[in-house]
């Protein structure tokens, strides 16, 4: 059973696998060799889901095609030591087939897996691409017409829409997977959902990963919803013969996997405000761009009244400051601002979601298709910070107890600086904790909204990040915990014991 607001990691795992493979001289370890400290070391900082990004069996045409990408290798000769296109591999994003990738092991080994980590109170997560596949994948040519076909003339009208594929004696014309507002991945194809026999497909990969692990991430949500497909796609699907079906994919496949493998959990990677909609079909958890959005770019108030959302939306959303597809947050927010962010998303509702990178303070961003190691210098300073938050919010009150946002009162009629100050609460049988972050880059002060008892004249309170107690006086304890000075970007977690 998952617990209330679990922590996931996200791990690359090719990388990750050579990582290892150099710290335990051992050039040949598949994924079963991998030793047991290694994930005990993930369940001792508290994490529940372990997400293994990209075990899939690569694409050789994505591999060939990412070789000849300028802007990629322009950023793989950028990163440490430096690169050229003999580093570059195929993107985990462009499956040629839902296969173990040989380099990781046999496909038992991946069951075994998940059994090991199950049996040390973890669960295993892999990807589920839902929109597209390798344009190279055997699928499309045993089956062409689960894949959004076009004519020879909307070749020529859009050539960067299109790829060739010659079927028998006639050439077909296969859409690339696309977001409609970015140009096509020309190492994928493009799914038809408004095909029965797509979504038969589908459904059997889905319980096939099922078989092996215990959740799945699944990738662009939003582009296989029947509104979207039909927008993207629609004209195409028309004058195919294909109409828009009466239910969504996903209404079914959830249901159809989770009557098999109950407690299987689904993560939507999906965007466009359309997060709701995907939790009512079923999603266990969704990406909340919007926390990161605000985090980043906006401010204290505007994350405010994010967190104000309907409560079963908050429990259902996977809050991060970093995953595969943005920046560093070491380098996006600014080291203190990224760490001060880190403190927020580990302490509200929701599936807490971390990357193996973060955790270590790797500043560079690398790009999916590296396929070979580089100088990864861990940030010592940010990895003995993230184990300590880690370890604090594992407590239970951070995943059984009752969480509050808190207002924040100014400290007197000249200071306006409490609208910086973001607070709430968890609150379990006799533990109360008190998160207050100055999510701003000036001295602020306010008045947190909670009850804390005094005891005489002075009470000290445990502040967990710092390790150290700070005393009260019982007049700051009155009407509100007031802190008088919180510097730029601070946090503080108080435990409180009654």
């Amino acid at each position: 059973m998952l617990r209330a607001n679990p922590h996931l990691i996200e791990i690359n795992t090719r990388l990750w696998l050579k990582q290892l493979r150099v710290k335990y001289s051992q050039p040949e370890m598949k994924l079963s060799a991998i030793p047991d400290e290694e994930w005990l070391e993930l369940r001792h900082l508290g994490f529940d889901i372990v997400w293994l990004m990209g075990v899939w069996e690569p694409s050789p045409e994505s591999e060939r095609i990412a070789r000849g990408d300028k802007a990629l290798l322009e950023d793989l000769k950028n990163l440490p030591p430096g690169f050229g296109p003999e580093a570059v591999g195929p993107s985990p994003y462009s499956v040629h087939w839902y296969r173990l990738n040989p380099e990781l092991g046999f496909e038992w080994e991946l069951k075994a897996l998940k059994e090991k980590l199950n049996s040390m109170g973890m669960k295993l997560m892999v990807d589920l691409v839902s929109n597209h596949t390798a344009k190279d994948n055997p699928y499309i040519a045993e089956n062409p017409d689960c894949f959004i076909n076009g004519t020879e003339e909307d070749f020529r009208a859009h050539p960067d829409w299109f790829f060739e594929l010659e079927a028998g004696d006639r050439k077909r014309y296969i859409a690339y997977g696309r977001d409609p507002n970015f140009p096509a991945w020309t190492d994928s194809a493009q799914l038809n959902y408004f095909n029965p026999a797509t979504r038969e497909r589908m459904l059997s990969v889905l319980l096939r990963i099922a078989d092996m692990a215990d959740g799945v991430r699944c990738d662009m949500v939003m582009l296989t919803l029947n509104e979207i497909h039909d927008t993207t796609w629609g004209s195409l699907l028309g004058r195919g013969g294909y109409k828009r079906p009466q239910e969504e994919f996903w209404d079914g496949a959830i249901r159809s996997v989770t009557e098999k493998h109950p407690g299987f959990v689904f993560l939507a990677e999906v965007y466009w405000g359309l997060e709701w909609r995907v939790q009512q079909m079923g999603f266990d958890y969704t990406y909340d761009k919007g926390t990161y959005d605000r985090l980043r770019f906006q401010g204290p108030q505007e994350l405010r009244g994010h967190l104000r959302a309907e409560k079963l939306y908050q429990k259902r959303s996977a809050r991060f400051i970093d995953n595969h597809d943005e920046q560093p947050s070491l380098g996006a927010f600014g080291r203190q601002k990224s760490l001060a962010a880190a403190v927020v998303v580990s302490t509200i509702k929701g599936l807490r979601f971390f990357n193996d990178n973060q955790l270590d303070g790797i500043k560079a961003r690398v790009p999916l298709q590296l396929n070979e190691l580089y100088e990864r210098v861990p940030d010592q300073e940010v990895k003995k910070f993230y184990a300590k938050l880690l370890k604090i919010t594992d407590h239970p009150a951070f995943h059984g107890g009752e969480w509050a946002l808190l207002d924040v009162r100014p400290c007197d009629q000249e200071n306006a600086t409490n609208a910086n100050i973001l607070a709430w609460s968890w609150a379990q049988r006799r533990t109360l904790k008190v998160i207050v972050v100055n999510y701003s880059a000036e001295v602020s002060c306010g008045v947190v909204n909670v009850n804390i008892r005094s005891e005489g004249e002075a009470t000290a309170i445990f502040e967990e990040l710092s390790d150290r107690f700070f005393s009260f006086r019982s007049s700051d304890l009155n009407g509100g915990l007031r802190l008088l000075q919180m510097p730029p970007y601070s946090a503080y977690i108080f435990d409180v014991e009654f």
